[in-house]
């Protein structure tokens, strides 16, 4: 047992201390060398839980909520309440307001697994469009603030389930979908224009989440690893485009574990994740968040080689099985994010 425990610890400390160099060999990277813009639907990056955003999004080994579907699926399989319902809200930079939510059914105590479903909605708001138009002396057209408004959406359903007490599993497949608005498109006979027709852009794709939890046995020390938004290429035009695959590995626990006398009304949870996106340098995020009670939570972030962020702080309350959770996140350059999750859970 121990052997085996040994070699698991082993083999996750390595891939971990793999990924976590990348973050400070990108670091030196010129910008050619960067990983830039090589993936489109970015909104499926952004996070809009209160929670996550307070712990830096490092949510890899969290469990014990539908929240999970957006993280790791695998902490689904740990449900320990029968309904669990979670709403979230945020403004984005440039007044892009996102919207999210995900709700989860645990039968029978978890005997045939959990299942969950998620959804996600984006409004970028009004927008003051110019557009091509042939027929027009100018040759384009300015288009009414209130005509043109861009939104994108995610609904997925997933599914997890513990394999033994220590190893659990989860995916979630989910359908993403991104409207841009419409545009003229010139109509040629040769070299001749002869008129114009529509054109909508929108686009949909199937995706899938996966990931994994391991229990260590060793207090309340866990691994996880989880790997968003696999799915196949699209294109509006010409160039085709992949999702933001995202590959994560962390490493959670309370350490108030290590001081008995005080781990009775108090808990004080640290994570670690380490992320390899593929359209972004590599990093690392830090959480931390003490509980007092089960009731009050505080909360503390940090991220690495992020441009216009580094760290996050949040706070949350609990009683009779609701919830409500805040996040501030600070930025250089844009107006500062708050965050706001409301949970119900029987």
């Amino acid at each position: 047992m121990k052997k085996a425990f040994a070699k698991t610890l082993t083999l996750f400390l390595t891939a971990f201390l793999f990924v976590s160099s990348s973050v400070y060999s990108q670091s030196g990277n010129t910008s050619e060398n960067k990983k830039l813009a090589q993936t489109g639907f970015q909104f499926l990056s952004v996070g809009t839980s209160a929670k996550a955003a307070g712990l830096a999004e490092a949510l890899t080994t969290y469990e014990g909520s539908s929240l999970s579907l957006f993280y790791n699926p695998a902490g689904l399989a740990r449900m320990n309440t029968t309904f669990d319902f979670i709403a979230n809200q945020m403004n984005w930079i440039a007044d892009i307001r996102y919207y999210s939510g995900s709700a989860a059914f645990n039968w029978q105590e978890g005997k045939y697994g959990v299942i969950g479903v998620s959804f996600l909605y984006v409004d970028y708001g009004k927008f003051e469009w110019t557009r091509v138009a042939p027929d027009q002396p100018s040759g384009y057209e300015d288009i009414d603030a209130g005509w043109a408004m861009p939104n994108a959406y995610s609904i997925g359903i997933g599914y997890a389930k513990e394999l033994s007490d220590k190893f659990s599993v989860g995916g979630q497949i989910k359908y993403v979908h991104q409207k841009l608005g419409t545009s003229y498109i010139p109509v040629y006979s040769g070299k001749t224009l002869t008129g114009q027709e529509e054109k909508e852009y929108a686009l949909g794709v199937v995706a899938f989440d996966f990931g994994t939890l391991y229990k260590t046995g060793f207090k309340s020390l866990a691994f996880g690893m989880s790997i968003r938004n696999f799915a196949q290429e699209v294109k509006y035009e010409k160039e085709s485009f992949q999702l933001p695959l995202t590959f994560k590995i962390g490493i959670g626990m309370n350490v108030m574990d290590f001081f008995p006398k005080w781990n009775r009304d108090n808990a004080l949870n640290v994570t670690i994740d380490a992320a390899h996106p593929r359209s972004f340098p590599e990093y690392i995020e830090i959480g931390g968040e003490y509980i007092f009670r089960n009731m009050l939570y505080l909360r503390a972030g940090y991220v690495t080689t992020q441009d216009d962020y580094s760290y996050s702080l949040g706070a949350g309350v609990q009683q009779f099985g609701f919830s409500f959770d805040y996040s501030y996140t600070p930025f250089t350059t844009f107006k500062d994010v708050n965050r706001f999750s409301f949970r119900f859970a029987f």
